[in-house]
């Protein structure tokens, strides 16, 4: 290899941990400390602290707040107007034809990655419609529904090799692998290869935050190689021997003879790890947290069992494992009568919008028979809704009613950690004691 290749291998990577988190982070710390909502709301996500009055100054500033780089809103109606409008788009920052641009594309990467095209979290119409109506077909209620036996039989296996008499971290010896495991079987992994796809998807989920440190950038992109590297090798297996798995039903899949491509494929694998993996993490960790520290909740669900599926929507609601997310405007508009002008970002504050009291009564109370728990807009909401927000239900009614069922003495214990990161939510460490 030549010294000027050794070099790009080495700078590039260091170009894109700059442009894409570093510089970011650097400029809304900045905002911040300038009391600019947008930095502020970014910042203080990463401390783990309770974000409730920042969620009402924002919502107090109108329906919708301008910031330093465009606008934000914590009030439901305006996050569904956001979400819904075909005027914004979930394309990544661009850079223009700047130094920032021309730095961006000369350190690109070819690594499929869940928050870069061709991955339906960021790619538009028309190639979206035709791209998701093909997932679609596979990821239905019904296919999700005949993984629920399998998803019981997981969290009972999981429940069964816990020790009882020892303090656990359930985030480590549960609430991670269940969802993993899960995924194991969509993806049509093989039990001999399990191990490895779970250390993949516990490293592969920080690529849907921002602002990551160097050293988690630097693991990040290392595991999604990795995994690019396996899932090439996997698809091969599975075209030559197709199972009873979504992945495999994913790859025969045509809408008028076409399918995906080996990139799209590779991309909702890649998704389907990343995204399912964290965020159903966080809602189970959120919810044991929640559960134990609101015992009178614990007990209505005790006497009202069918209630635990509402339950879920309600810690969706309460502590939502994605705390907000953003679009990007390309053709001026309005969103709730302000206008927004191309070029410009706009944030949508999901976890605030589920405190909306317009929407929501007593929205500070965390009630797991709320009527209107389902009205969160923790999964999104239009032609992005969250394409696993079934079994995301799925896997936390199972996940939660087991272990409650299992250990109804557990009790959390001195030590719980908040993950650092900006937009996804949940615990990194939840000591509990079983009994």
């Amino acid at each position: 290899m030549s010294t000027s290749s050794l070099t790009e291998e080495h700078v590039k990577p260091a170009v894109r941990w700059s442009i894409g988190h570093a510089l970011p982070r650097a400029v809304l710390r900045l905002a911040a400390r300038r009391g600019d909502l947008q930095g502020r709301i970014t910042v203080e996500a990463s401390s783990g602290a309770d974000l409730t009055d920042l969620f009402n100054e924002i919502r107090a500033r109108g329906p919708l707040a301008a910031t330093k780089v465009g606008h934000t809103t914590a009030r439901h109606a305006s996050v569904r107007e956001i979400l819904t409008s075909d005027a914004l788009v979930t394309t990544r920052p661009r850079y223009g034809a700047g130094i920032l641009g021309r730095l961006a594309a000369w350190s690109a990467t070819d690594i499929t990655h869940p928050v870069q095209p061709p991955s339906l979290l960021v790619v538009e119409p028309p190639q979206h419609t035709r791209y998701r109506k093909l997932v679609t077909r596979v990821f239905t209620a019904r296919a999700v529904e005949q993984l629920r036996a399998r998803t019981q039989s997981i969290a009972d296996s999981l429940l069964d090799s816990l020790d009882p008499t020892n303090p656990v971290d359930l985030i480590e010896t549960y609430c991670g692998l269940l969802p993993v495991t899960v995924i194991s079987e969509i993806l049509g992994v093989p039990h001999s290869e399990r191990a490895k796809v779970l250390a993949l998807g516990a490293a592969a989920a920080p690529s849907l935050d921002m602002g990551l440190s160097w050293r988690v950038f630097r693991s990040v992109e290392s595991t999604l190689s990795s995994f690019d590297t396996w899932l090439t090798q996997h698809l091969d297996a599975l075209r030559a021997n197709p199972g009873d798995n979504l992945l495999s039903r994913l790859i025969t899949a045509r809408e008028d003879g076409e399918g995906l491509t080996e990139r799209e494929l590779k991309a909702t694998a890649g998704l389907v790890l990343a995204a399912g993996f964290e965020t159903t993490v966080n809602l189970l960790g959120n919810g044991i947290a929640l559960l134990t520290q609101h015992s009178s909740q614990l007990e209505v669900l005790r006497s009202r069992p069918d209630l635990w599926a509402n339950a879920v929507d309600e810690v969706l609601r309460y502590d939502p494992p994605v705390l907000m997310t953003g679009r990007m405007c390309f053709a001026d508009t309005t969103i709730a009568g302000v206008p927004v002008r191309r070029g410009q970002f706009v944030t949508a504050v999901l976890a605030a919008a589920n405190r909306d009291p317009s929407v929501f009564d007593n929205p500070a109370a965390f009630d797991v028979t709320r009527p209107n728990a389902r009205d969160h807009v923790s999964f999104g909401a239009g032609r992005h809704y969250c394409l696993g927000a079934q079994l995301a239900r799925m896997e936390g009614e199972i996940g939660l009613r087991s272990i409650f069922e299992r250990f109804p003495d557990l009790r959390a214990l001195p030590g719980a950690r908040r993950r650092p990161t900006r937009i996804l939510r949940g615990f990194e460490r939840l000591p509990t004691q079983l009994y």
